[in-house]
């Protein structure tokens, strides 16, 4: 009921401005007597995924708080996990705005906000400041100038530096907002950047004693073949996980509707079936061998139930959890797969 209240407020803001300040709400009350407001003291449901047993399978997706400022305030949410990001090796504006509006009929956000955040420096900091034993995942990206063929090293600086810190890191190569970003996921792009980011990972295990699994995110914009290509890339180079899926480009299931022709990504209730769709066929290729965390669309524990039923063994929500609240968490924690 409180969350009803409240959302009913924040619906009459620009979207980016009560972002902003939800999340500066959270980041000050995540350790302090006001955390009463949105505290949940969820049973936990165990899972092993990626060598990692999360509390429970459902997580933050990333996106909603990119620096890391409100990761305590997830936790006290009852989040089995956070992931922050997307972030660069440096501090980058993003895109003009306004850059994000919302679907309200369709429960849907359409954004290009463009990797905006204060670099890497800055989140190494907050992941440092936390206080809550919350599993982190850090997502990591490219910076707007840099040309795709040199972003595999804006990835590995990345990952260097927040390698101590992460429990598990997402490579985002899914983005609609960063311009020739999708490209990394053909090809001899994909195949370099990924046996890339497995050497540095083999290097970073040894200097500090942790193996740090990878992830890598995909968009649901993809052919069966392209999902096919993708999948054979992450068994050759044996990574952790795969993420799927980003927000779509495709406008059919809004169209005709207010700011249905924005461009960005869009995310909520109308990506959920092809968010589900790649899932299956990735898992199709996977199997047991890479667990697939799913993300895109999820608004209520039976959306969630389709995407274990599809071939994953987490979710994360995002678009959800801005028109649900906190008790989409708890739903979907009655649900989990467990140990």
């Amino acid at each position: 009921m409180l969350y009803q209240i409240a959302q009913k407020i924040m619906m009459q803001i620009d979207p980016e401005k009560i972002h902003n300040w939800v999340l500066g709400f959270l980041n000050k009350t995540g350790n302090s007597q006001l955390s009463w407001l949105y505290r949940q003291n969820l049973k936990a449901s165990p899972i092993k995924v990626m060598g990692i047993t999360f509390p429970n399978c459902i997580g933050l997706a990333a996106g909603l708080d990119k620096d890391g400022e409100a990761i305590d305030a997830f936790h006290q949410m009852g989040f089995g996990h956070v992931e922050v990001g997307t972030v660069t090796p440096l501090a980058q504006p993003g895109n003009p705005q306004p850059r994000m509006f919302r679907i309200k009929s369709k429960k849907a956000i359409v954004n290009r906000m463009g990797f905006n955040n204060k670099g890497v420096d800055n989140l190494v900091r907050n992941l440092e400041a936390r206080k809550s034993s919350i599993i982190v995942g850090v997502n990591i990206g490219k910076n707007k100038d840099t040309p795709v063929d040199q972003g595999k090293n804006d990835y590995l600086i990345c990952m260097e530096k927040v390698y101590p810190h992460a429990d598990y890191i997402t490579v985002n190569i899914s983005s609609p907002n960063t311009p020739g970003l999708r490209s990394l996921q053909y090809g001899e792009l994909l195949d370099d950047l990924l046996g890339d980011l497995k050497n540095k990972q083999s290097e970073l295990k040894e200097k500090h004693g942790k193996y740090v699994p990878l992830a890598l995110k995909i968009a649901p914009d993809l052919s069966s073949e392209e999902i096919s290509i993708i999948a054979q890339s992450l068994l050759q180079h044996k990574f952790d996980g795969a993420i799927a899926t980003n927000t779509t480009i495709q406008r059919d299931k809004v169209a005709g509707l207010t700011y249905a022709n924005e461009l960005g990504g869009l995310s909520g209730c109308p990506l959920n079936d092809s968010s589900t769709q790649v899932i299956k066929q990735l898992h199709g290729y996977l199997g047991d061998q890479i667990p697939i965390v799913g993300v895109g669309g999820i608004n209520s524990a039976s959306d969630a139930n389709s995407k274990f039923k599809a071939g994953a063994k987490l979710v994360q929500i995002y678009t959800g959890f801005i028109y649900n609240g906190p008790n989409l968490i708890k739903q979907i924690t009655k649900h989990c797969p467990q140990l």
